[in-house]
């Protein structure tokens, strides 16, 4: 049975796994380092670096 706190236990969880990745020891390996898909405000980006910029993100905000 989902509980409540199941639901909160799987997304700290989540969270953390996200902010122990490392971008220069496992990320960039795969082709998905963030050097490369920084661009500016309001221009289109893919997926990939939309994803890219949510870890990011969530790294800054955990630290």
């Amino acid at each position: 049975m989902i509980t409540l706190w199941s639901l909160v236990e799987a997304s700290l969880l989540f969270l953390n796994a996200v902010c122990v990745l490392s971008e220069e020891r496992f990320l960039s390996k795969y082709g998905w380092g963030m050097s490369a898909q920084v661009q500016g405000f309001g221009e289109p980006t893919s997926t990939k670096a939309q994803i890219l910029l949510l870890v990011r993100s969530i790294r800054t905000v955990a630290k």
